[in-house]
């Protein structure tokens, strides 16, 4: 069994509790182990670079050093805390001056940043450690036929990694196709959501959520898969908002690629925290009982 330092992040703890059940049930039929972090911190989300970057980055670097010590690496199912990490470690690496400051600050705790512990996403670790290949094995009630609109959002793939193709991705229309759904093509898979804006700016939040959920709905897609908390809060809870702003009457279900993955797997909907969600996963469901 392949063990990783699992980091939930904030937003695990209650608004996405869904995507945590989900990502332990189904990690555990892959036969990977998710160790959650002990004493984890905020990862500082998207603001607090903006803020502070110094202790921005001390924080991330905290949750890393607590991974090495336990000699694994990390994985994050939040595209922000995903990020976050992943760019605090890059940054250390190749900036001495700047790890040992932080360093310094993390003495206090007995840690000691190195930079050995890789960071992954949740997804990297079905797609690329585990393989589509072995996931599709696990696979007893596939989703054939349900039409899923595929969303990255932005934070998943930018800035760019390892040489990666930020413009045309395929691993998640490749996880989806491996569990029998059809990914469906549509426009504006990688654009942003809006994220926090909805607090600052709620015409444009709103505005870009309609222009998303129009794309899917338009491509024929019956349900939306996303691998990030706040992209699933700002398409799935404000549906009826921007149904009020703009005149429009979606009813769209967002769902994680992790309950979708659960589903082909057999596993039991609540087990996965479907049944929880604000638009009905009915006809969703109905695929996963064929």
């Amino acid at each position: 069994m392949k063990t990783y330092a699992y980091f939930p992040g904030c937003s695990l703890e209650k608004m996405a509790l869904s995507y945590h059940q989900s990502a332990i049930e189904t990690t555990r039929m892959l036969g990977v182990e998710l160790k959650e972090l002990e004493d984890w911190n905020c990862c500082g989300a998207t603001a607090y670079f903006h803020v502070d970057e110094l202790l921005a980055h001390t924080l991330c670097a905290r949750n890393l050093a607590m991974a090495e010590q336990e000699h694994l690496d990390v994985v994050a199912p939040c595209s922000g805390c995903y990020k976050n990490l992943y760019f605090a470690r890059a940054d250390l690496g190749r900036d001495p001056d700047l790890a040992e400051h932080i360093n310094y600050a993390l003495e206090e705790d007995n840690l000691h940043f190195t930079g050995s512990s890789a960071v992954r996403h949740l997804m990297e670790v079905f797609v690329d450690d585990v393989g589509l290949e072995e996931l599709k094995t696990k696979v007893t009630q596939p989703l054939d036929g349900l039409r899923v609109a595929p969303y990255y959002g932005c934070q998943i793939l930018r800035p760019r990694k390892n040489h990666e193709d930020v413009e045309q991705p395929r691993f998640f229309e490749d996880l989806l196709t491996a569990i029998g759904a059809v990914p469906v093509e549509y426009a504006l898979r990688l654009r942003c959501c809006g994220g926090a804006l909805i607090l600052t700016s709620r015409r444009s939040a709103l505005s870009l959520v309609r222009n998303l959920l129009q794309s899917a709905v338009e491509s024929g897609a019956a349900v939306i898969a996303t691998a990030c908390p706040l992209c699933q809060v700002n398409l799935e809870c404000y549906q009826k908002q921007v149904s009020q702003e703009f005149g429009t009457e979606f009813s769209i279900p967002v769902v994680y690629f992790t309950q979708l993955v659960g589903l082909a797997f057999g596993i039991p909907p609540k087990s996965l925290g479907i049944g929880s969600e604000l638009v009905s996963t009915r006809d969703v469901l109905s695929y996963a009982a064929k």
